[in-house]
């Protein structure tokens, strides 16, 4: 096991490029106008100035070899282009922060200085979003500090100058905190399905969270405890079952603040370490990537390593994380099974490879049975779930659909929202009377159809669908607009936003999380 789970590289605030033995200078800018460069970074404009003057390409990052009198020997420049058309966002920052410290660090630098512009469009979290984006240029992912030790690092040090005195040091602590909390998703969501399966997750979680004595974790392992509690999970797990280091797991999370609880956040994670479609096997070379199928569970458990660090107030987090390997074997779940949930409902199989929302729904129907009458609670499933998804809004977007109570008390709009100001970016989808018609059972056997037998990708209002099945199958549905005790849930498939494959997993949505429930309460 890695000794440095959850360990973000060091970060320290400088006055200017003279303190620390820094060797590259890394300039986040909009331009190299007098009004661009100003405090500690002004002295740098001549040489950008005569750059620019050679080399004029538009959102190029340079490299600029300084005179020996300078302090360092390196000068980055990294654009971030306009910020102030329709379009343009926060991510502009974050964005070009990463570029230049991957061009410091391919330049050889191991001690980057991060230095801002002076323009900031007004955005209000641009120091927090710089520093986010060179932090995620600096991660290293777990197996290759295991097993290369001598390369577990791409940098001793980060230093930061030239931002705004009174934001830089809240900027600076939570960038630290959503970055560590980043690192614990990316290692689980982003390692093979060997490193992370199930047991290993159990391993891994227990390690980052053995000293943090605000959060409490449990795990249920027992065959037959899943079996009883969560059927439909424990159909996905019946192939893996009794292989030792394949068979599937539920990860109980809770975070209790000191003092009152004013908002309780229940958040389910789908955790298919990997999957291979099962009898409905992915053909066709579409299963490679596949162990990124949980990123959902690796989300989860990201949000509780922020919670580690920063210990808000007035909020109570409980989350579960379903572990499972979708395995083919002669003990395979097939389609036209009907299961019956942990609330009563029997479920027709019609794909196995939507072994997504099986692997949820009865953790969902758990901690809602767990957590109904605690104070304000808002309900969250987190999953890879669809390629509709990806056809739908494109790479690096988030997308969040409410139920009745939660559309009423605008809880994906607040999520957008709380994501734009942190560059984790969500797109707002409707949960539709087609989506409940498409999952009712088709016959006298059934109550519910888990799915079609076609991909989401080829099914209409393929992403959508899957929040009804959802909400059927853990019995939310008795808790809509017009229930005694309606209930705010919503689904989040974060298939476009969980990072590229081949490639580093991004984090989301722990930043937009973060935003949303953390930031007003510390």
């Amino acid at each position: 096991m890695a000794s440095t789970v959850g360990e973000v590289v060091p970060v320290e605030l400088c006055k200017d490029e003279c303190e620390g033995n820094y060797d590259a200078v890394v300039i986040v800018a909009t331009g190299v106008s007098e009004n661009d460069l100003g405090g500690c970074v002004s002295k740098f404009r001549p040489y950008l100035t005569a750059y620019k003057e050679v080399d004029d390409v538009e959102g190029e990052v340079a490299v600029i070899a300084l005179p020996e009198n300078m302090p360092t020997k390196r000068l980055v420049y990294t654009p971030t282009g306009p910020l102030d058309r329709d379009y343009d966002d926060i991510r502009r920052f974050g964005e070009a922060a990463h570029a230049g410290i991957k061009r410091a660090l391919k330049a050889g630098s191991k001690r980057p200085l991060l230095a801002l512009s002076t323009q900031t469009g007004g955005m209000q979290f641009y120091d927090l979003v710089t520093i986010l984006g060179a932090l995620e240029a600096l991660y290293v992912p777990l197996e290759i500090r295991e097993a290369k030790p001598d390369k577990s690092k791409k940098a001793e040090h980060l230093g930061v100058c030239n931002f705004h005195p009174e934001h830089i040091s809240q900027a600076l602590n939570l960038a630290t905190a959503i970055e560590s909390g980043r690192t614990v998703a990316r290692d689980i969501g982003g390692s093979d399905p060997e490193r992370m399966s199930a047991p290993n997750v159990e391993m891994y979680v227990k390690q980052v969270f053995a000293d943090a004595s605000c959060i409490k974790v449990d795990v249920i392992s027992d065959e037959k405890v899943i079996e009883k509690e969560y059927p439909l999970l424990a159909a996905v797990n019946r192939a893996a079952r009794g292989i030792k280091r394949h068979c599937a797991r539920v990860i109980f999370l809770e975070y209790v603040p000191e003092g009152p609880v004013e908002t309780t956040v229940v958040l389910v994670g789908k955790g298919v370490t990997y999957d291979t479609g099962g009898t409905d096997i992915k053909a066709g070379g579409v299963m490679a990537g596949m162990h990124r199928d949980k990123c959902g569970a690796a989300a989860v458990a990201g949000f509780f390593q922020v919670l580690a660090q920063l210990k808000p107030k007035g909020i109570k987090v409980i989350g579960g994380m379903s572990m499972v390997r979708n395995s083919v074997g002669p003990d395979s779940y097939v389609a036209d099974e009907i299961i019956t949930s942990r609330a009563g409902v029997r479920v027709r199989v019609g794909n196995t490879d939507a072994e997504g929302r099986m692997a949820m729904a009865d953790v969902l129907c758990h901690l809602k049975e767990k957590a109904e009458n605690e104070p304000d609670p808002h309900f969250f499933t987190i999953a890879t779930l669809t390629g509709h998804a990806c056809l739908s809004v494109g790479d690096g977007y988030s997308i969040v659909l409410e139920n009745g109570p939660a559309k009423r008390a605008e809880v994906g709009s607040s999520l957008q929202q709380a994501g734009n100001l942190v560059g984790d970016m969500f797109e707002i989808s409707t949960i539709r009377r087609e989506d409940y018609e498409f999952h009712k059972g088709k016959s006298e056997y059934e109550d519910v159809l888990q799915c079609n037998n076609l991909p989401s990708s080829r099914t209409p209002r393929g992403h959508q669908t899957p929040s009804a099945f959802l909400i059927m199958s853990s019995g939310l549905d008795k808790h809509g607009i017009n229930a005694e005790k309606p209930l705010k849930y919503c689904h989040i498939d974060i298939a476009a936003s969980s990072g590229p494959f081949p490639g580093i997993p991004s984090g989301a949505p722990v930043a937009a999380f973060t935003s949303k429930f953390i930031l007003a309460r510390i």
